[in-house]
């Protein structure tokens, strides 16, 4: 499946998400994540997975050129909802050299599939461990800060 392809049966799902969560339905890692767009300041929603890992709460990018990252960095909080619960966040980025764990980690202990997105979306290489870490410069990683 090509990056193109993949991203348009992302999009598909993704708004099934967003509805089945504002209709109170929560599954798996995901949430909604409101920001307020760097440009038009308009509120925008996106489903996004919120993922445990080494005592914290992580969002990963899984797209090049992501909206959500960059109205994320530009934003002082989010929103994150699951289901009917809304909490108000700030995402602080990691900085690069402080990445490759986290991805390491994220890989390591997620599904085959979660390496193979990142290896499909053009963000690695390689769907392993080592791969996906090996492209931290590449992917966002930010912690979640609940207000």
């Amino acid at each position: 499946m090509s990056a193109d392809s993949y991203r348009r049966t992302t999009n598909t799902f993704n708004k099934i998400i967003v509805g089945l969560q504002r209709a109170g339905v929560a599954f798996g890692p995901m949430q909604l994540l409101t920001v307020k767009g760097r440009r038009s300041g308009q509120l925008r929603t996106f489903p996004i997975a919120v993922n445990k890992l080494d005592g914290g709460q992580y969002i990963f990018q899984a797209f090049p050129r992501a909206a959500w990252v960059a109205n994320a960095r530009a934003a002082d909080t989010v929103t994150l909802r699951r289901g009917r619960k809304s909490s108000t966040a700030r995402l602080v980025e990691i900085p690069v050299a402080q990445r490759q764990p986290l991805l390491r980690e994220l890989v390591a202990t997620s599904p085959k599939s979660v390496g193979k997105r990142f290896v499909t979306t053009g963000l690695a290489n390689a769907p392993t461990p080592d791969g996906v870490a090996a492209a931290a410069d590449r992917i966002a990683v930010f912690r979640v800060e609940y207000a």
